[in-house]
């Protein structure tokens, strides 16, 4: 399959290629368009002279936009799904949920109401607060989960009244292509614009004058160099970082019925998650046998090929975080910990869960908030109050009980401390691609 960029609604090439690695054998099944600086500028173009007439659509012609884009994902589910596995390495089910996903999510956020705001209304003045569209804005997305990935910040940039130019990771760029392709007799001219390229891509997407606003998925360390860059211009920013979550496990739980949803919110996609549970603290009374269960989930894995049926975890995506899970492997060897199950690096390496023990529930509260990160963490006990009380405290922007990684098109999600900056979903994250502007009316005049 040969696989195009996305100027202004056409078909458009680069000078450079990208190589896509199958992570599933280590070897290269295709090659992309690479966009360099001149491929950007005309991208920024098109979205900018898109902007105005696009902008001028109502709510309800957006919307109804939005609901074309999802018909697009469910009826090319399948053929999305098996590229998507094929360059990211995942399992076919979970590709195919992850487009299910991005579609559902689409239409959640687009049947949100943004309306003005009437701070003041009285004899002599009315004052209101409305949200106006930003212009052009820049998605940069990662290679965990390309797509449901895009289609947040997608989402809420055109249903708002903006244009966007989006640049999905030289890891997976090849769906986000397909559907950028697919999309094109769906939207306006120029009012989506896919670009692929390396990391000096999405550089010049954070320096560009002609850009908005930047909504950027990813580390921690890229996201301060996207804000550094930004800084230039001023760029409203959206930023979803890395996590470190942790999740509490306390004393009254049944260790069996928790291990499998424990297991299955830190190993999902391969531990490759940002909300993924990274760390659990487990009651010492509970602690054997929690770990016991868990290892015994671990042992029911099947690691493989995504296109497998029977794969539970496909291969660790690109090279650097396999060389970080070996890495993070000799460290755990080294500190003398007890390794439960696995251990040795198999053909197709799986992630690392620590599961910690602990005696007083303040203790665990403070390990969990020990870090520069705060994305989400998690309670899980049969006392919901004591739970929710505990969840309250964790340093983070999601604090679920009895749950992980759950979220939902009405509920903002985001990071606190170096986990990100502002929020995605809700009508919190879509005004955040919004300029707030305040009208001031004296009834009178004089």
């Amino acid at each position: 399959m040969d696989f195009s960029l996305t100027i202004n609604g056409q078909a458009h090439g680069a000078g450079q290629s990208l190589e896509i690695v199958d992570p599933s054998t280590g070897e290269v099944f295709a090659r992309c368009p690479a966009a360099g600086p001149a491929e950007l500028d005309q991208a920024v173009a098109a979205a900018r002279r898109a902007f105005g007439p696009w902008r001028q659509r109502s709510f309800a012609e957006r919307r109804a936009a939005i609901s074309r884009v999802a018909e697009v994902l469910r009826v090319h589910q399948e053929e999305l799904a098996a590229l998507l596995t094929r360059e990211q390495g995942k399992p076919l089910g979970q590709s195919r949920d992850e487009i299910t996903r991005a579609a559902t999510q689409s239409e959640g956020m687009a049947a949100i109401a943004i309306e003005p705001e009437v701070i003041v209304e009285s004899a002599e003045r009315h004052i209101e607060l409305r949200y106006e569209p930003l212009g052009v804005v820049g998605i940069i997305t990662p290679w965990n989960a390309p797509i449901n990935l895009a289609a947040g910040p997608l989402t809420s940039a055109l249903y708002t009244g903006n244009t966007a130019v989006l640049k999905p990771s030289p890891h997976t760029p090849l769906t986000t292509l397909r559907l950028g392709e697919l999309l094109r007799p769906v939207l306006p001219a120029g009012v989506l614009n896919v670009l692929a390229g390396g990391d000096e891509l999405g550089a010049a997407m954070a320096a560009h004058p002609h850009i908005d606003k930047i909504a950027f998925t990813g580390s921690v360390e890229a996201g301060k160099k996207v804000m550094a860059s930004a800084a230039g211009t001023l760029k409203r920013l959206t930023l979803e970082l890395g996590g470190n979550d942790a999740a509490i496990v306390l004393e009254d739980v049944d260790p069996l019925a928790v291990a499998p949803k424990l297991f299955f919110a830190a190993f999902v996609n391969s531990g490759q998650v940002c909300m993924a549970v990274k760390r659990i603290y487990a009651h010492e009374s509970i602690y054997e046998a929690l770990c016991a269960a868990l290892a015994a989930e671990a042992r029911k894995a099947k690691l493989g090929r995504g296109a497998d049926p029977s794969t539970t975890l496909g291969p660790i995506q690109n090279r650097e975080q396999y060389e970080r899970v070996t890495a993070l492997l000799a460290e755990t060897r080294r500190s003398g910990a007890r390794i439960l199950c696995g251990g040795e690096l198999p053909q197709t390496p799986g992630p690392i869960l620590p599961v910690l023990r602990f005696r007083d529930v303040e203790d665990a509260i403070r390990r969990a908030n020990d870090t520069r990160y705060g994305l989400s963490g998690s309670v899980w006990s049969r006392d919901t109050a004591r739970a929710a009380e505990i969840a309250a405290r964790l340093e983070v922007g999601t604090a679920w009980v009895n749950q992980h990684r759950t979220t939902a098109a009405t509920v903002p999600f985001g990071g606190a401390k170096e986990s990100g900056v502002g929020r995605q979903y809700s009508v919190l994250g879509l005004k955040s691609y919004m300029e707030p502007r305040v009208l001031s009316i004296l009834k009178s005049a004089g």
